[in-house]
């Protein structure tokens, strides 16, 4: 058996007074999630737990197979391990963004413009914190490059229980009441300041300015935490497992877990990422010795916090014509050569809808497809959908994926409703579909 979980990062949106009451995932073209929404099980699931902050740290860990409340110690620690910075327990992380900041003398006279400077690039930002670092770093602190606008800050013994704003909560509001509260916040609020004086007419900073670009005005610390641990996915489900994604807190999750981490040339983290790589690195890691991957997608989720609706629904669609159908068929032409056969999962870890440009810690909608638990017409007519990219023939039997289709499923079945992400991942490995 092959496990494929599609995870498309805040696909999940409200209803949209220009899509006629209707969300992204209802009007966007993707004929290979209906086609699991048609032939398999629909579900809302919570992949954040009540009471615990949105972010793609607790979702995407929920969604992976762990509960949050029991495993989660930050978001910045599992970047940190992307990154392969090795934490001693007392050290404490912190993302850090390169942000965009309005041009005022006063730090808390700021608006946040832009939480990822206009998607720098990982060359840019490499340059950028390098030269911060030659004058931030200490023997208690030490800023490292990660990804695109995506950076960490190490603070060796440093304090926790610090009150921290993620940016892309305050997409072009003022900062001053969202600037750092707490222990550290003395040292995190000289650093930023000092970051903005380094920044100011940095030589790619001013490359951007004269390419009419977003500039990278300042340091932005969230995202605070201690060393991660999570269980070994081996030792738990007996199934070698792999993760394919740009973000670093998606392949933190997968090493902490015992997963090997592919690599994909091209792949960023937005509408540009190669998705087309993406879709040959899983069929490549499913013919050999791989049981089990984790594809995430993080290009919604960015569409949304931009607030671009046009972008979000092409996304989404990227995501089913140029990742899930390959991989699909790639699976659906090994099941019928060798008879081995396979399970598709595909959900967003949380909403990152369109109106408010942020997390929502609301359910999401989440379609399930086992090649063992369908009947040989069904078979037939999966396959026969698989050609044709996915369009089903029998227009009586399609059903969209979406928010309302996945909400009236979980209405008629209790099972089906609101089940906590880790539990439902549990089932998907170890439990018969039907049974669900």
């Amino acid at each position: 058996m092959k496990y494929v979980i599609f995870l498309g990062d805040g696909m999940a949106d409200l209803p949209l007074t220009e899509l006629d009451q209707q969300t992204p995932l209802d009007v966007a073209a993707k004929p290979h999630m209906d086609l699991m929404a048609t032939y398999g099980a629909l579900y809302t699931v919570r992949n954040v737990p009540l009471g615990m902050s949105p972010g793609s740290d607790t979702a995407n860990m929920s969604a992976m197979g762990f509960d949050p409340r029991q495993y989660y110690s930050g978001r910045s620690p599992l970047e940190a391990v992307s990154l392969g910075i090795k934490m001693a327990d007392t050290d404490v992380s912190f993302r850090v963004n390169l942000v965009t900041l309005s041009k005022e003398d006063h730090l808390a006279d700021c608006t946040m413009i832009d939480y990822s400077s206009g998607e720098i690039t990982s060359e840019e930002s490499a340059c950028l914190i390098a030269d911060l670092a030659k004058t931030l770093n200490t023997t208690e602190r030490k800023l490292y490059a990660g990804k695109s606008y995506r950076h960490c800050l190490i603070w060796h013994g440093g304090p926790l229980d610090n009150q921290l704003t993620p940016p892309h909560d305050i997409s072009g509001r003022n900062i001053g009441d969202h600037l750092p509260a707490g222990p550290g916040a003395k040292i995190m609020l000289d650093l930023m300041e000092q970051s903005r004086l380094i920044l100011r007419d940095h030589p790619v900073n001013l490359d951007r300015r004269r390419r009419g670009l977003n500039e990278a005005t300042c340091l932005w610390p969230w995202g605070e935490g201690t060393k991660p641990s999570l269980p070994n996915l081996y030792d738990s489900y007996g199934i070698n497992g792999a993760v394919i994604s740009a973000v670093d807190l998606v392949q933190g999750l997968g090493i902490c877990s015992g997963m090997d981490i592919i690599k994909v040339p091209g792949a960023t983290g937005t509408l540009s990422t190669n998705f087309k790589g993406k879709a040959e690195a899983a069929i490549s890691a499913l013919d050999h010795s791989v049981d089990y991957l984790y594809i995430h997608m993080e290009a919604p989720d960015e569409c949304g916090h931009q607030g671009n609706l046009a972008e979000k629904i092409e996304a989404i669609e990227r995501i089913d014509h140029k990742v899930i159908g390959p991989v699909w068929r790639s699976l659906e032409a090994n099941r019928r050569q060798s008879g081995e056969n396979y399970r598709l999962m595909v959900m967003p870890d949380h909403p990152t809808p369109i109106q408010v440009m942020t997390h929502t810690a609301d359910p999401v909608p989440c379609a399930i497809y086992d090649s063992s638990a369908v009947d040989d017409h069904v078979a037939s007519s999966v396959a026969e959908a698989l050609a044709s990219d996915g369009k089903v023939k029998d227009t009586d039997a399609h059903l969209i994926y979406c928010e309302r289709n996945a909400e009236a499923a979980a209405q008629r079945d209790e099972r089906y409703r609101n089940v906590e992400g880790y539990k439902l991942f549990a089932r998907f490995i170890n439990t018969d579909i039907s049974l669900l």
